[in-house]
């Protein structure tokens, strides 16, 4: 009799142990598809990885220092755009506005889209670069050889003055590098499905 009782709590613990290997594993699962939107918003909220910050209003009061910006431009093989800064360098005064210009131009004759990936570096500048306005929060269509100018609204966050870890920081990068949305076969499968008018 003690032999089946053995046998009977084997068997709850085996089907405990089964049922913890589950719910951990659905967990599990369930944590890998939030991880993605997890980490992008870890990343906006710390500047991790150089993730810029976005912000409503430029600070009342600028700060003290001055720090030398560039920007940078890259387009991806697959999109047929020229893409760069109207200015290399600038250099700004913390809590202090300013616009910038980047110029593109589709080289192609057709519609062409694409999406602006972006980052700053070093990495800890990201949490004191406050974007105002930016092309790169939607994606951005440009008809068969257009042209545009696109602005970038900014400032650097004067709290930046008060992190050890930017004491040394005398330049930082923007650098911005546009995908194409829609691949070109896409795009010419689409264009042969419209209707003539």
């Amino acid at each position: 009799m003690s032999e089946d009782r053995t046998e009977k709590q084997g068997g709850r613990r085996a089907g405990k142990g089964a049922g913890m290997l589950l719910v951990g594993s659905v967990a599990m699962l369930v944590l890998s598809f939030a991880s993605v939107p997890l980490y992008r918003a870890f990343c906006s909220a710390t500047g991790y990885g150089g993730t810029t910050q976005v912000a409503k209003l430029a600070p009342a009061k600028p700060g003290e220092r001055r720090l030398g910006v560039r920007f940078d431009a890259n387009v991806a093989r697959d999109l047929p755009w020229r893409f760069e800064p109207e200015t290399p360098r600038i250099v700004v005064r913390t809590g202090e506005t300013a616009t910038v210009y980047y110029k593109v131009v589709n080289l192609s004759d057709r519609e062409t889209s694409g999406v602006a990936a972006y980052n700053v570096s070093p990495d800890q500048a990201g949490a004191y670069f406050d974007k105002l306005a930016c092309f790169c929060f939607s994606e951005q269509k440009l008809a068969p050889h257009e042209s545009a100018e696109w602005p970038v609204v900014f400032f650097l966050d004067p709290a930046l003055e008060a992190d050890e870890t930017m004491n040394r920081v005398e330049e930082i990068t923007l650098s911005y590098s546009f995908f194409a949305t829609k691949k070109p076969k896409e795009a010419a499968s689409e264009q042969a499905t419209k209707p003539k008018s």
